[in-house]
């Protein structure tokens, strides 16, 4: 009991420093937004600011170029919703396809899906871009969200070991009473993996929300930059950055991550820790 009792302080303790080495840079960061430009670095060493500076947030938000945080805020939403949607429709149905279906070249189509997952994406970043330019898809969303409607390998296997824990008897008995392919996929496999979707779901929205290389790619105009974009834009390597601003726009960019994590984290681990059982 002595050691039981001893036990648990310390295990706090452990956890206690770990998290706040962790949470350090996200409390380092909000401070600086209430720093100015000039003193961010120079007083680094410094959490608390020294004089605040509350002007950093309304300057971030006026934004750049004559567009307001705003506008990159919305344009980041609708980048995140339409490509989220096609990623978790698409995976589910080729998931399903793997596995409830047995087809010629099953195996050989599933290895190539799955060795997708081992090619690093700069690979192909010269070939995508030829073929978005001559389908003239430059300076526009398409590139970034239309193939998130042809399936995501990690989300495809993931939904995939879940279906696999669905018992195949709920099959049988829905294709005897008059259920096809499509009516198995609609109203037996998408109900029980719900939380496999919502874990892909999370995760394309992470993904699309912090993503910086893809809008810098194909994004022009600066009506149609993001978050991301609207972010570095605020860094001048010919003169002074803009670091105040930067940051407080950076601690706003957060908000929408942090709420979507703490609602829906029970369906994370659901969904990660279920998709590796088979019953």
């Amino acid at each position: 009991m002595a050691k039981i009792k001893l036990k648990w302080p310390l295990y706090h303790i452990l956890i206690g420093g770990l998290a706040i080495v962790m949470l350090y840079p996200i409390l380092w960061m909000i401070m600086s937004s209430f720093k100015e430009s000039r003193l961010v670095f120079v007083t680094a060493q410094h959490l608390i600011p020294d004089p605040w500076e509350w002007g950093n947030y309304a300057k971030g938000w006026e934004g750049i170029a004559g567009y307001s945080f705003g506008v990159f805020i919305k344009n980041s939403f609708v980048i995140v919703i339409v490509a989220t949607l096609g990623a978790v429709i698409s995976s589910s149905l080729v998931a399903f396809g793997f596995a409830r279906n047995k087809f010629v070249g099953h195996g050989l189509w599933f290895g190539i899906m799955m060795m997708t997952l081992m090619l690093p994406s700069d690979v192909v970043l010269v070939p995508q871009y030829i073929i978005y330019a001559k389908l003239e898809w430059l300076d526009s969303i398409k590139p970034i969200v239309v193939p998130q409607f042809f399936g995501v390998p990690f989300f495809i296997f993931l939904m995939l070991q879940f279906i696999r824990t669905i018992p195949v008897e709920l099959d049988e008995a829905a294709t005897i009473d008059g259920c096809g392919k499509f009516g198995l996929y609609f109203r037996i496999i998408l109900p029980l993996i719900r939380p496999s979707m919502a874990t892909a779901a999370i995760f394309s929205f992470y993904w699309r929300w912090e993503d910086l290389l893809g809008p810098v790619l194909y994004l022009n105009s600066p009506s149609k930059y993001t978050v991301s974009m609207g972010l570095k834009m605020f860094l001048d390597s010919e003169s002074v950055s803009n670091w105040g601003p930067m940051f407080a726009m950076s601690v706003l960019s957060l908000a929408p991550v942090m709420i979507i994590f703490f609602i829906f984290q029970k369906q994370i681990v659901e969904g990660i820790s279920t998709s590796g059982l088979k019953g």
